[in-house]
């Protein structure tokens, strides 16, 4: 981040805390598992301007994996022993707009090697979202695949 030169201007004791602030946002926000209106309402509350709340919401959605992350935070990453999911079909919004939008619903049961109790990790995404994660998992299979080949 420091290297960016969209930010060269901007005090490098600043961009740090402001970037640390970002991440607590975002793993406190995973590990709640918080949706975008408690996110956009605790950000109006901290005075952020409608664009760059949008702008954040935008980017958290594409990034809901981060939960995996937040819990994998620690001595010894989780294992993820099963996946469960089921299609949910939202039919109207906060705002009782009609939507028709199905997602589904994915919880990964998790495990640590030091034998600590994790709660179960639940993400909601779209199918788009879901192949995505798909492809990078059959990608990540066939790299572990190669590796281990030579």
């Amino acid at each position: 981040i420091l290297d960016d030169p969209d930010l060269k201007d901007i005090d490098p004791t600043v961009l740090k805390h402001c970037h640390a602030a970002a991440a607590t946002c975002i793993l406190e926000a995973g590990k709640q598992k918080a949706d975008i209106s408690a996110i956009s309402a605790c950000l109006e509350d901290c005075k952020l301007d409608k664009e760059r709340i949008e702008q954040f919401c935008t980017e958290y959605q594409r990034t809901e994996l981060i939960t995996v992350v937040s819990f994998s935070i620690g001595r010894s990453p989780l294992h993820i022993t099963d996946v469960s999911w089921r299609l949910e079909y939202q039919i109207k919004s906060n705002q009782l707009h009609k939507t028709y939008q199905p997602s589904y619903l994915v919880t990964l049961n998790v495990e640590s090697s030091d034998s600590g109790s994790h709660p179960d990790v639940s993400f909601s995404c779209t199918m788009e979202q879901l192949q995505d994660l798909v492809g990078k998992l059959k990608d990540a299979a066939k790299s572990l695949e190669r590796a281990t080949q030579m």
